[in-house]
C-alpha cells in the first residue's frame, strides 16, 4: 500500500498549530446557527459542526474517533458548550442525516460512482507518463477537487490505482517482449548467471558507476560503453514508451538483486533488464564525453605547462638575443653618426661594425639556432606542443569517435565532416596524407574532402605541402595533426551540452550509412 504522507491526500496533521486552529477550525455565526436548527441536542450540534469543519479542510468525512481532541475542544468552546458533552452520533441513521446536512449545505452531491469514474480516467491518462503510485494518486486528486467531488477513501484510490497500474505495465512488458528476439533474450539471460569465482553477475557490473577520468579508466568506460551497445538495440525494444517509464523501470531494476531478478516473470524481466541497459547506455555516453573532456583539459594544460617551461629556459637566450640587437642598434648608431662621410664609407663602417658585433656573440650562425630555438615557441601558442600527449590517447579517442554517433545541434557541420575525413585516413602512416580521401567501396564509393586553412594549420602545427617535402593538395602529420586539431572543437561542442541529458545515439553507422549522408550533405 503506498504511504499516505507521500501523496497530497488531505488529513491533519499529528499536532494540529493553533493558528490552523483559528483560520480552519472556527465557525462562523451563520455556521453555528445552522447548526443549531438543525439539531436538537448539545451532542449532535457539536458533532454536526465538527463534521462541517472537518469536510471543509479535508473533503471527505472522518469518523468523528478520528478527528483531533484539540480541533473537538476548539469547536465545543467557541460554542459555550459542557466539557462533558462529547462529539458523537446515537444511531447510524443520525449520521447519515448529518452528512446529507453538510453535503447540501456545501453545495456537493455525493456519487460515489461518478467519483469513481472520473478518478479512473484521470489515472488512465496519468499512467502513460507516470509510474510512481503515489503521483497516479494525486493526479486522481486534483481531477477529484476540480470536479467538487468527494473524495473517496485513500486505500480506494490505492486500489484503484494499483489495479490500472498494473494492467498498463503487464501490457507494456508484453510489448517489449515480443520485440526482443531469442538471441538478445539469451545474451540478457547471461547477465543473470553468477561467476562461481567472484559470486558476482554482469547484471551487478551494469551498475557500476564511472570512477576518475584517468586514461586507463577512460578506455575501461569506453569497453563497457560497447559491450552494454553489443546487449541489443534497446531504443528499439522501447520505442513509444514515455522516458519517465524507462527511468522508473530501470530504477526498480537497479534496486532488485539479481536472485529476485530470476524470479520475476519472463515479460517483467526483459522489460526492466531492457530499460536498465538503455539507462547505462544513455548514461556512459554521458560519462565518455565527460571524461573525454577532463582528458583533453589535462592535455592542454600540460601543453601549456610545457610552453611555460620552454618559456622560462629560453628566457635567458632571449635576453641575450635582446642585448645582441641593442648592441647591432648601438653600432649602426655610431656608424652612421658622422655627417661629413659618403655614403659608401658609412656603409663600409657600418657592416664592419654589425659584423664584429655578431662575431663577438657567437656568430651568425650560433645566433640563427638561437633565434629557431627561441622563435619557435614564441606567445602563448602552445598547441604545436600537444602531439606528445596525444600519442598515447589517440586509440581511445578513434574509439569514442566510433562508439558515439554524432548528430550537429546546428547547420555546421563542419566538424562532423572532420571526423568522416579522420575515419578514411585512420590508417595511414606517411608522412602526408591527401586532403581528399574515399569513403565506401565500390558503386557506394563517395570521396570527401577538407578545406584547408593554411594559417590556422601553421598556429597548430599541422605542416601542409612545404617545398621540395610532399605534394601539392597534401597535409601533413595526419595520424596526430588531425586529431589534435579536430578534438579541441568536438571538446568544445561536447562541453557546451553538459548538464543536459545527451540522447541516446545508436550503435556507430554502417559503411554504406556514412556514404548515404555524405551524398545527402553534398
Amino acid at each position: 500500500m503506498t504511504a499516505i504522507d507521500r501523496t497530497a491526500y488531505p488529513r491533519f496533521k499529528r499536532v494540529v498549530p493553533a493558528r490552523e486552529l483559528v483560520e480552519a477550525f472556527t465557525p462562523t455565526v451563520a455556521e453555528v446557527a445552522w447548526a443549531r436548527e438543525k439539531t436538537q441536542s448539545d451532542q449532535h450540534v457539536l458533532a454536526l459542526v465538527v463534521w462541517l469543519k472537518s469536510y471543509q479542510r479535508l473533503g471527505y468525512f472522518l469518523k468523528l474517533d478520528e478527528v483531533p481532541a484539540v480541533v473537538v475542544e476548539h469547536v465545543r468552546d467557541l460554542l459555550d458548550l459542557s466539557g462533558e458533552v462529547t462529539a458523537e452520533h446515537d444511531a447510524d441513521r443520525t449520521a447519515k442525516w448529518h452528512r446529507g446536512l453538510v453535503r447540501a449545505l456545501m453545495g456537493v452531491k455525493y456519487d460515489a460512482g461518478k467519483a469513481h469514474a472520473i478518478a479512473e480516467e484521470a489515472i488512465r491518462r496519468a499512467v502513460t507518463t507516470k509510474d510512481n503510485p503515489a503521483d497516479l494518486i494525486n493526479v486522481a486528486l486534483e481531477e477529484l477537487v476540480r470536479a467538487r467531488c468527494e473524495l473517496p477513501g485513500f486505500s480506494t484510490l490505492d486500489r484503484l490505482v494499483a489495479a490500472i497500474r498494473a494492467e498498463t505495465n503487464t501490457a507494456l512488458y508484453a510489448m517489449v517482449a515480443a520485440r526482443i528476439d531469442l538471441a538478445a533474450k539469451a545474451r540478457l539471460t547471461r547477465l543473470l548467471w553468477l561467476d562461481p569465482t567472484s559470486g558476482r553477475s554482469e547484471f551487478d557490473r551494469l551498475k557500476t558507476p564511472a570512477k576518475a577520468a584517468t586514461l586507463g579508466k577512460f578506455k575501461l568506460r569506453l569497453a563497457h560503453l560497447q559491450a552494454l551497445d553489443e546487449l541489443g538495440a534497446t531504443e528499439q525494444w522501447l520505442d513509444g514508451i514515455p522516458a519517465t517509464k524507462i527511468a522508473h523501470f530501470a530504477g526498480e531494476a537497479r534496486v532488485t538483486d539479481v536472485g529476485d531478478m530470476r524470479d520475476i516473470g519472463d515479460a517483467k524481466r526483459w522489460t526492466l533488464l531492457a530499460s536498465l541497459i538503455h539507462e547505462c547506455r544513455t548514461a556512459a555516453r554521458d560519462e565518455v564525453a565527460t571524461m573525454f573532456c577532463k582528458r583533453m583539459a589535462v592535455i592542454h594544460k600540460k601543453g601549456k605547462e610545457r610552453l611555460q617551461e620552454l618559456h622560462e629556459q629560453h628566457r635567458a637566450e632571449s635576453e641575450r638575443l635582446l642585448d645582441v640587437f641593442g648592441d647591432i642598434l648601438a653600432g649602426a648608431r655610431e656608424a652612421t653618426a658622422p655627417a661629413d662621410d659618403g655614403a659608401a664609407a658609412v656603409a663600409e663602417r657600418t657592416g664592419r661594425l654589425l659584423l664584429k658585433t655578431l662575431a663577438d656573440a657567437g656568430g651568425v650562425e650560433q645566433l640563427s639556432a638561437a633565434h629557431e630555438v627561441v622563435s619557435a615557441h614564441h606567445g602563448n601558442n602552445y598547441l604545436p606542443l600537444l602531439e606528445k600527449f596525444y600519442k598515447s590517447h589517440r586509440s581511445a579517442l578513434f574509439t569514442l569517435l566510433d562508439t558515439l554517433e554524432l548528430e550537429s545541434t546546428s547547420a555546421d557541420h563542419s566538424v562532423l565532416d572532420a571526423v568522416e575525413f579522420l575515419r578514411a585516413i585512420r590508417g595511414r602512416t606517411g608522412e602526408y596524407v591527401s586532403q581528399k580521401a574515399t569513403v565506401g567501396h565500390g558503386a557506394d564509393a563517395v570521396t570527401v574532402a577538407i578545406d584547408v586553412d593554411r594559417r590556422r594549420l601553421r598556429h597548430r602545427g599541422v605542416a601542409q605541402d612545404p617545398a621540395g617535402e610532399g605534394p601539392a593538395g597534401q597535409v601533413g602529420a595526419p595520424s596526430l595533426g588531425g586529431v589534435r586539431v579536430l578534438l579541441p572543437r568536438l571538446r568544445a561542442a561536447l562541453r557546451g551540452h553538459r548538464g543536459g541529458r545527451r540522447r541516446l545515439l545508436r550503435q556507430p553507422a554502417r559503411p554504406a550509412d556514412v556514404v548515404g549522408r555524405v551524398r545527402a550533405a553534398g
